[in-house]
């Protein structure tokens, strides 16, 4: 007999006597996930030992069975990490590929591993469990990246650089600032996949197919050897449940939307335009054809990755949308998207810790930049308020009159004479000045959360001490 035709009678086996006939090639194509759930190895293993131990320690299983499964799994996992293992696409899954090993090690045993479970309980516990590890990497990996934003914004807490609305100069900000706004943003995230993974830390196992199981195992203890809270409280929604891959799926995409926004800017600002930041050669490409190009291709792939990682979201909506309680086999396609989406999602966190660690910050291109554009009308507005005590809108309306005097003349603000300022509000005084200086303006910013230079440094401090 063939390899193949033995791999099919394998397969026949392992779904029992309702099926005389092995799946042609494309059934077999179609139905097999071996070329993506190996990824799962660890997690199958790992299920399978609390599992054992489990039914040895209620009396399912002798201890003798229990402990050649041990051990005859361990040699699975060995052979797996040593890349000596011989995944067949006949047995369709890691699950049924782990288990035909075993009795391939052990014998009869390997047999009685599977009391009192289901490939739908096991395949529900294994993806959880992976994803509850995913959500622990992109904690870390977020937490990286942070790191170095806090890095920058304390270097340039007093930097001036311009802030926008609508990509339009609108008033003085410093880099720090800036910066710590990135932090925040990735602070959701960090919450996000923190709540995530709470929730979702609830154990399948002994759900079998949808039902439960007449053998008196123990949930409990399975649930804490694979380090779940708690064992998931309903058996139906045990198996039938992928919220859990959902909402990484969803704080993925948020997460991945962020770093998409500050690819945009390094891709902004590290224009011939702007200038206001260079990009070592790591993260940079040049030209083909023109020799004075410097892309920053790996910002702006990043910027492209939110793509994938919604597309996954999308996707798995998509395939649950319309499942009846439990498991159905449409449920098999949950994993491929996550799984891509996940290594897209470290791999663009990963480039941008790299990025924003190397990046050169041109301060004087930021200060002059941020004395543009009349970024300080605002302050003049508020000098208007404060000092003369207009009502804000005869303030801006007497600033916007001033602008345009500026721009008639072609001049900044603070290049106006005072003469010129008076023939337009005579209340104006010399102390005017005092507020259109962008340093002035950013160091006003003292409310909470303000641009101010002791504001910034106040936010970078209590984000070290809560990192």
């Amino acid at each position: 007999m063939t390899d193949s035709a033995k791999d099919t009678v394998s397969s026949n086996q392992m779904w029992g006597g309702r099926f005389a006939a092995g799946p042609d090639a494309i059934m077999e194509a179609i139905n097999a996930s071996i070329g993506f759930d190996q990824r799962l190895y660890a997690q199958d293993i790992a299920g399978s030992r609390a599992h054992a131990a489990m039914l040895a320690a209620q009396g399912i299983i002798t201890s003798n069975d229990a402990e050649a499964i041990r051990e005859g799994l361990l040699t699975v996992l060995s052979e797996i990490e040593a890349g000596k293992f011989p995944f067949r696409t006949a047995l369709e899954d890691i699950h049924m590929n782990v288990e035909a090993r075993l009795k391939e090690i052990i014998g009869e045993p390997a047999g009685r591993l599977h009391t009192a479970r289901s490939r739908n309980d096991q395949v529900a516990t294994d993806f959880r469990l992976w994803v509850r590890d995913q959500c622990d990497a992109a904690q870390s990996s977020i937490t990286a990246l942070i790191q170095a934003l806090l890095v920058q914004a304390e270097a340039g807490a007093d930097w001036v650089m311009p802030g926008f609305t609508h990509l339009q100069t609108a008033q003085p900000v410093t880099w720090g600032h800036h910066m710590m706004a990135y932090v925040e943003m990735l602070g959701r995230d960090l919450s996000r996949f923190a709540d995530a993974r709470a929730r979702m830390n609830e154990s399948p196992l002994g759900a079998a197919a949808l039902a439960g199981t007449s053998f008196p195992i123990d949930r409990h203890m399975t649930a804490k050897a694979l380090g779940f809270d708690r064992p998931a409280a309903n058996s139906l929604d045990a198996v039938a449940d992928r919220d859990f891959a959902l909402e990484f799926l969803a704080a993925s995409s948020i997460c991945a939307m962020h770093l998409s926004r500050l690819a945009e800017e390094l891709v902004i600002w590290s224009s011939a335009q702007f200038r206001f930041v260079a990009m070592s050669d790591k993260w940079s490409t040049g030209s083909s054809i023109m020799p004075q190009k410097r892309n920053p291709d790996a910002a702006e792939l990043i910027r492209a990755k939110i793509g994938r990682v919604l597309g996954a979201t999308v996707a798995l909506f998509t395939i649950m949308k319309g499942l009846p309680m439990t498991y159905s086999k449409d449920m098999q396609e949950d994993k491929e998207q996550t799984f891509d989406a996940a290594d897209t999602l470290m791999l663009a966190l990963a480039a941008m810790t790299g990025m924003i660690s190397d990046l050169t910050v041109n301060r004087d291109k930021l200060a002059a930049s941020a004395a543009s554009g009349f970024s300080t009308a605002t302050d003049l507005a508020d000098w208007l308020v404060r000092e003369l005590g207009l009502p804000f809108r005869d303030a801006h309306h007497v600033t916007g009159t001033l602008v345009a005097a500026a721009e008639a003349k072609g001049c900044d603000l603070p290049e106006l004479t005072l003469a010129e300022m008076q023939a337009v509000h005579p209340g104006i005084t010399q102390a005017v000045f005092d507020v259109l200086g962008v340093h002035n303006s950013v160091a006003s910013r003292q409310s909470y959360g303000g641009t101010a230079p002791e504001q910034v440094r106040a936010q970078v401090a209590r984000w070290k001490a809560k990192l």
